[in-house]
């Protein structure tokens, strides 16, 4: 009979082996489920031409761009396919919403893992050839990340809820007992459970990173370096805004903010610099502060144009005067996939093209960086659906029947399809589709329009006038809201510059006059019109 009995040296190494098997379990975290791997940057040498990035960008929602496979959703391989569309356009940037694996499975901003392909979208693999494809036509990538919070469903934050003992518990915000007193857009941001209370700024499936813990920080560092690794050419950054909280009545654009979004980009810019532009409507010029992410979108910009558009005088002055201020490093647009925002640019000019193109010319032709969120090229209105945000997000009107899928679409389509679509508008001269390829096209020939200094700006009635400088090259923009004729009463041209006109082509018969000895000249306007000339000497 053998005896199970252990001696006391075996009883002690077996004790030993427990002991540094426990000790391990404590010092490494149990695995996610999710990649969290260190990752290092892959120095490479800039894909673009120097000064790409003063081109415009085009805000994509894969999900609604072109479906490649049936299934009613866009994918990567479908919006690859639209490539040669956007290149004629002149695009050159494309802004895609969030294409990491998500819980909503709609507009992707409740991530479930920073480093996968949304699997209705495609692969890495097929993110890999876009991106190859947009560089060889001179197109860069920018991603969309959502670093301030993730989805409830996200393995990281399903560790983190699991026990207040988890290794993983702080890499979101916790507190044992459910605070008090706090409000944020009129809901509580904190939900209980049963083993304490998480914060979320927006809703309770989409809970906040803690951002103090350099751990966390780590990580989105490494996940940005991941998708650099795989060729994107810059970020935009979610709800900076929202990233520290100091109390009940600290929780937007807090002081740490501002910094935090400055390391990120000086980690990631080791090569050369990428693109980084943040959403904070709180305070959109304190964020493209050269110390912060170094540009914002122009939320306040965006209502003025808009309303400038529909003639109102206020606003026509604050566009005008908005760059005398604001850093050239803005990013501007009229509308984007948020209702907040806005509704899309046809409907917000109530159908009426000639004030679509006034608001549009503006933005365009002024400095920043315009974003042109997708269909508004077209004068697509809203999709046939009662959710407000689904509205903006409608599929892409390619043609009068649709376009976007051999299957049916997962979400409404525009209301003006039959219409307002590409295939329509491309055999149209006179359609929007043609005015905004005009006036991106000057925007890519003219440096001092992409990337000029800000000049004379001047109001004449519900005339804006306004110069842009590049070196020895100057252009002048002459943009009417009003219905009836104006004038811009331009100033501070070069003595006896006489003005070229680039658009429109056909322009009035008599030509421009030389300009005074003062740099003095006054350019009539027709009704809601856009002018847009060169000087010369």
């Amino acid at each position: 009979m053998t005896s199970h009995r252990q001696s006391p040296h075996r009883r002690a190494f077996a004790f030993a082996l427990a002991c540094a098997a426990l000790l391990a379990a404590c010092a490494t975290p149990p695995n996610p489920g999710v990649d969290v791997a260190p990752v290092r940057q892959v120095p490479r040498a800039a894909p673009l031409p120097e000064g790409w990035e003063h081109g415009a960008f085009m805000e994509v929602f894969v999900r609604s761009y072109q479906d490649s496979d049936g299934d009613g959703v866009g994918d990567l391989r479908g919006l690859t396919r639209r490539l040669d569309y956007l290149q004629a356009l002149g695009i050159k940037g494309l802004w895609l919403m969030p294409i990491n694996a998500s819980s909503d499975h709609d507009h992707g901003y409740a991530v479930t893992d920073y480093r996968a392909i949304e699997p209705a979208y495609g692969t890495l693999a097929d993110f890999d050839e876009l991106v190859r494809q947009a560089h060889a036509r001179g197109i860069g990538i920018v991603m969309d990340y959502v670093i301030n919070h993730s989805s409830s469903q996200n393995p990281l934050f399903r560790q983190s809820a699991s026990s207040k003992t988890n290794p993983w518990r702080d890499w979101y915000v916790w507190e044992d007992t459910k605070p008090v007193g706090w409000s944020i857009f009129d809901n509580d941001p904190w939900t209980m459970t049963s083993n304490g209370a998480y914060f979320h700024q927006f809703n309770d499936s989409i809970p906040d990173f803690n951002l103090r813990n350099p751990a966390v920080v780590a990580y989105h560092l490494d996940s940005l370096r991941f998708w650099l690794n795989h060729g994107v050419d810059g970020f935009r950054i979610d709800a900076v805004g929202h990233l520290f909280e100091n109390g009940p009545q600290g929780w937007s654009v807090q002081p740490e903010n501002y910094p935090f979004m400055g390391m990120l980009r000086r980690e990631l810019d080791i090569d050369h610099p990428h693109v980084m532009v943040c959403e904070s409507p709180a305070d959109p010029i304190g964020f493209a502060a050269p110390g912060a992410c170094g540009a914002a979108f122009a939320f306040g910009h965006s209502d003025a144009l808009v309303k400038a558009g529909r003639g109102d005088a206020k606003a026509i002055r604050e566009v005008a005067d908005y760059f005398t201020g604001a850093p050239d490093t803005m990013a501007t647009m009229v509308s984007n996939h948020d209702h907040f925002a806005g509704k899309r640019l046809w409907d917000a000019m109530d159908g009426n093209a000639a004030r679509v193109r006034v608001a549009a010319a503006a933005y365009l032709l002024q400095p920043g960086t315009p974003y042109v969120y997708y269909g508004e090229e077209l004068g697509m209105s809203a999709a046939a659906t009662a959710d407000k945000d689904g509205q903006l997000r409608g599929p892409m009107s390619w043609t009068a029947a649709g376009g976007f899928t051999t299957g049916t679409p997962y979400r409404p389509a525009s209301t003006n399809r039959a219409t307002h679509n590409a295939e329509a508008e491309r055999a149209d001269p006179g359609s929007l589709l043609a005015f905004y390829t005009a006036l991106l096209h000057l925007r890519n020939a003219y440096p001092s329009i992409a990337r000029g200094s800000y000049l004379a700006p001047r109001v004449d009635g519900l005339t804006m006038s306004f110069q842009r400088a590049w070196k020895t090259e100057r252009t002048v923009v002459v943009i009417n809201d009003g219905d009836a004729a104006g004038a811009a009463r331009l100033a501070s041209l070069p003595a006896n510059a006489r003005l070229q006109r680039l658009y429109p082509s056909a322009g009035p018969a008599s030509p421009l006059p030389a300009a005074s000895t003062d740099g003095g000249l006054v350019v009539p306007a027709d009704p809601l019109s856009v002018q847009v000339f060169l000087v010369s000497q």
